[in-house]
C-alpha cells in the first residue's frame, strides 16, 4: 500500500466504500479465468456515483496508480485482473436502471446493472435487451460493454455494439465525457465498445431495447457427430433461414449437463443442435418445416419441440449453466473463445479434439455454432503444474489453429491479459502501433487497466518508430 493512498481515498468517499484489507483484496485478484494467476490491487473502491468515480481517478492519479474497472468478476481472459496493482473500481453500488424510455425502446444504465435485470424490467412493456452472454443472470452491463459481449442470440440480434446508442465515461483527468452514436464525426462510442476499461471508465451506458417476439420455438435435434451438426447449420443459414440461434453441444458436456440439470437433452446422442425461431405466429410452421427438413436430411437421430415455454427455459437455462456442470468431469476448465468461418468449424473441431489428445486433456464443446464463435472447454485440475501449462499451450495452439483457418482469436470474450500475446497473430506491428495512438490520445500514461489487449513489445521504440 502506498502512503496516503487510503487516507485520501477514505476522506472523499468514507471508509465504507474503500477495501485495503488483505482478505477483501484477494476476492478481486482474479476473474473466472481459472488458469490466471493472482495479483492484487493495493485497494478497491466501492463508488456510489458518477462523482466517486471521478474523484477516485483524480486520486490514482496522484498517486501515479492504475486503475482497473471491474464488473461481476466473470470475465475469462484476465481483464479485470490488477496485474500491476493499483485501484480496482467495482460498480456493485452504481446498479441502477436510470431511465427506462418505453416509447422511444432505450434505457440509460448504471455499468453494475446486471445483465438480465434489464429485461426483467423491460418485459411487462414488451421489450428485451438482445445481448444475452451466458453468464446475463451475473454478469454487468458495464462487463459487456468492455469486451463487447455476445451470446446465444448475436446471430440474429448483434452483439453489444450493435445496441449501445452512447456512453458516458470519466477520463484520465478525472473529467466526465458524453459520447452518442448521433455525434458528427468519428464515431467514439463504437471505439469505447470492446476497450476493456483501457479508454477509460464507463459510468452510464444508453442501450437499445427490442420488441419482444410475438411467437418463439426451440427444437433440439440429435446427431451421431459434432461435425454432421456443424454442417447443418451451415445448411440452414445456406438456405436462407434466419434463426435467433443455433447452438451446438457435444457428447462430454450433454452428458454433463443432462445429468446436473435434466432438462431434456439427448444423453449419448454425440451432438445436439439447439434451435431458436422467433417471429410472427403465422411464420412459425414454415420455418419449422424447413428447418426440420434440413435436420433430417442429413441423418438426424431425432428432432423435437419444446413442449411449452416451461420446457424452452430448461432447455435454455442448462445451455446457458453448461459451465457449471463441468465439476462433474473435472476440478477446473479453461474456456477459449474463437472464432472460424462456419463452413470450418467440421476442421476446426476435429483439430481442437487432436490438439487436447495431444496434450493429454479431457475438451468438451458447447458454442455459438450460428457465427462460428468456438468454446471449447478444456478440463484440468490447477494444483498439477503439468495440466496448468497444458491447457495453456492448447489454447494457444487452438488460437493458432482457428486464425489459420481464417478466423480470429476472440467472438465476445475480449483479449485480456490471457491472450494479448498472440494479437500479433492477427495484426501487424503498425496495424498494433496505430491502436496503441488511439488509446495514447486518452490514456496517455496508460493507467487505464495497463497490460491488457496489447501484447507485451506492441508500443516499444522501433514499434514507436513507425509512427513518426
Amino acid at each position: 500500500m502506498l502512503q496516503g493512498l487510503a487516507d485520501d481515498l477514505i476522506d472523499v468517499l468514507g471508509p465504507d466504500a474503500v477495501k485495503t484489507a488483505p482478505a477483501d483484496l484477494v476476492v478481486y485478484g482474479y476473474d473466472a479465468d481459472t488458469a490466471q494467476a493472482e495479483h492484487l490491487p493495493d485497494a478497491v473502491v466501492i463508488p456510489r456515483d458518477v462523482r466517486e468515480v471521478c474523484a477516485t481517478v483524480r486520486i490514482a492519479k496522484k498517486h501515479g496508480l492504475p486503475i482497473v474497472p471491474r464488473g461481476a468478476g466473470t470475465g475469462l481472459c484476465g481483464g479485470t485482473i490488477p496485474v500491476q496493482g493499483g485501484v480496482v473500481v467495482t460498480f456493485n453500488r452504481m446498479n441502477r436502471i436510470l431511465e427506462l424510455d418505453v416509447r422511444n425502446r432505450r434505457a440509460r444504465v448504471q455499468p453494475g446493472l446486471i445483465n438480465l435485470d434489464l429485461s426483467l424490467a423491460g418485459g411487462p412493456h414488451g421489450l428485451f435487451y438482445a445481448p444475452d452472454p451466458s453468464s446475463q443472470k451475473a454478469s454487468t452491463i458495464g462487463g459487456n460493454v468492455a469486451t463487447n459481449a455476445g451470446g446465444p442470440h448475436c446471430l440474429s440480434y448483434g452483439t453489444t455494439t450493435n445496441h449501445v446508442l452512447g456512453i458516458e465515461f470519466v477520463d484520465d483527468d478525472g473529467e466526465v465525457v458524453r459520447t452518442s452514436i448521433d455525434d458528427p464525426g468519428y464515431d467514439l462510442t463504437g471505439a469505447l465498445v470492446g476497450s476493456e476499461g483501457t479508454l477509460g471508465i464507463v459510468t452510464a451506458i444508453d442501450v437499445r431495447l427490442m420488441r419482444s417476439p410475438e411467437a418463439v420455438r426451440v427444437f433440439v435435434a440429435a446427431f451421431e457427430t459434432v461435425e454432421v451438426a456443424s454442417e447443418v447449420v451451415s445448411a440452414i443459414i445456406g438456405a436462407g433461414i434466419v434463426a435467433t440461434a443455433l447452438e451446438i453441444i457435444d457428447k462430454v458436456m450433454i452428458d454433463a449437463i443432462e445429468a446436473h440439470y435434466h432438462a431434456g437433452y439427448p444423453v449419448g446422442a454425440g451432438a445436439v443442435l439447439l434451435v431458436e425461431i422467433a417471429g410472427y405466429a403465422e411464420e412459425m410452421n414454415a420455418n419449422e418445416a424447413a428447418i426440420a427438413e434440413i435436420v433430417r436430411s442429413h441423418g438426424a437421430l431425432s428432432w423435437t419441440a419444446a413442449r411449452d415455454p416451461a420446457q424452452r427455459e430448461a432447455l435454455w437455462a442448462a445451455r446457458k449453466g453448461a459451465a457449471g456442470a463441468v465439476g462433474r468431469i473435472s476440478p477446473n476448465y479453461y474456456i477459449q473463445d474463437a472464432c472460424v468461418p462456419r463452413t470450418r468449424l467440421p476442421d476446426a473441431l476435429r483439430a481442437i479434439e487432436e490438439i487436447a489428445r495431444d496434450h493429454r486433456l479431457i475438451v468438451g464443446n458447447v458454442f455459438h455454432a450460428g457465427d462460428g464463435n468456438l468454446h471449447p472447454l478444456l478440463m484440468f485440475d490447477r494444483r498439477e503444474a503439468r495440466q496448468v501449462q497444458a491447457v495453456l499451450d492448447a489454447g494457444t495452439e487452438i488460437l493458432r489453429t482457428c486464425i489459420e483457418m481464417g478466423g480470429t482469436i476472440s467472438g465476445e470474450h475480449g483479449i485480456g491479459y490471457e491472450k494479448r500475446e498472440t494479437l500479433s497473430l492477427c495484426y501487424s506491428a503498425d496495424d498494433l502501433a496505430t491502436m496503441g495512438r488511439v488509446r495514447d490520445v486518452l490514456d496517455p500514461a496508460r493507467r487505464f487497466n495497463p497490460n491488457k489487449i496489447f501484447p507485451s513489445g506492441a508500443m516499444c521504440g522501433e514499434v514507436k518508430t513507425s509512427l513518426a
